[in-house]
């Protein structure tokens, strides 16, 4: 209720000198000040309003005028009663509400803990037990799936397609897939960017598939594989000017499928449009002019063959033939190493 300038005491209309010497009017809309003086209160009633918190001094006027200090006393010794009244209530509720939760009354759960603290403990103890119950159960059940997944026939799914491997059969985690199941690379796992403009569609089923070299270095883990793959990419569109990579298919070293074109776009592995919308192309990652293709690329290729026959998309009396025997003339086609590895293919002519 301080203030820095001077002011006119309400009664006396003498200047009040100083903030400890005045009262101000609670009323909001008033605001007038007084000398303590002339409020007509004793100053045990006026260190009372100072104490209490909820006492408030009006003046006369917003009073109803009253020019007396008589009514203000009395006012001000009811506003008092009634503040004691509220403190007596408060107090009472706190005693009950104190021996309702009596600290020394111990809980029959646990005899050496107040009630409230003991079964809280009690409490948290077993949702803490049973949560780590659960998790355990959790725990062992997936560890068992995951051995029985790794340990058991390895299923592959693309486009519900469904290729089985034999049971216990080693499996290399960093490199799932390995030639033992059928495993795509789809476009967005291994980075490419979309075709520079549409491709014209396959006739299916074709009748001819086509094996041919990559000539880029070769890979035996999906992170390598994917690299060379991203790399030819970047070459035949920036480089060569064609519209996306020009197989439709690239087996890795690591066994793993890289989808190019895919099944239904027509390639351009052969620079020719006769062979290109007519066949399919597997594109060997590697060179392999004397370097064999591995287990893993082979085993890989057969279920690659299997599947586009079930799917419609090779013919069942597909041949199966390299790209040297189609056009002898590129260079870019020798891969020896590679093609007799399929002499003793049914397919392969």
């Amino acid at each position: 209720m301080s203030r820095n300038t001077l002011e006119i005491c309400l009664k006396c209309h003498g200047i009040i000198v100083d903030n400890y010497s005045r009262i101000e009017c609670d009323n909001g809309f008033c605001g007038r000040s007084c000398h303590r003086k002339c409020t007509e209160l004793s100053e045990d009633q006026l260190k009372v309003l100072d104490e209490v918190p909820n006492l408030r001094w009006h003046c006369d006027t917003c009073l109803g005028r009253v020019q007396t200090g008589a009514q203000m006393s009395k006012w001000l010794e009811k506003s008092l009663r009634e503040h004691e009244k509220r403190l007596e209530i408060l107090e009472q509720g706190l005693v009950k509400r104190s021996k309702h939760d009596d600290p020394t009354r111990t809980s029959p759960l646990c005899p050496f803990l107040p009630n409230t603290v003991g079964r809280k403990a009690v409490t948290t103890t077993v949702v803490f037990v049973t949560l780590t119950f659960l998790l355990g159960i959790v725990l062992a059940t997936t560890t068992n799936l995951f051995g029985k997944t790794l340990n058991q026939s390895k299923i592959i799914d693309d486009d519900d397609y469904r290729q089985n491997i034999p049971i216990n059969s080693t499996i290399d985690l960093d490199n799932i897939g390995g030639g033992l199941i059928l495993r795509f690379v789809e476009r967005q796992q291994w980075l490419a960017q979309p075709p520079q403009r549409d491709i014209p569609a396959l006739e299916l089923p074709v009748s001819l598939v086509i094996a041919l070299p990559t000539n880029s270095e070769n890979c035996n883990t999906q992170a390598l594989c994917v690299l060379r793959v991203r790399l030819l990419q970047s070459y035949d569109i920036e480089s060569s000017q064609k519209l996306d990579i020009a197989y439709n298919f690239l087996i890795g070293g690591d066994g793993n499928v890289y989808v190019g074109r895919g099944w239904d776009k027509m390639g351009a592995h052969m620079n020719d449009t006769y062979y290109d919308s007519r066949s399919l192309s597997f594109a060997y990652i590697g060179s392999f002019k004397t370097l064999q293709p591995s287990d893993k690329q082979l085993n890989v290729t057969r279920l690659l063959l299997e599947h586009g026959v079930k799917l419609g998309k090779i013919a069942p009396n597909y041949r199966f033939t390299s790209s040297s025997k189609l056009i002898p003339s590129v260079t870019d086609f020798k891969a020896d190493a590679l093609y007799s590895s399929f002499a003793n293919w049914t397919h392969w002519s």
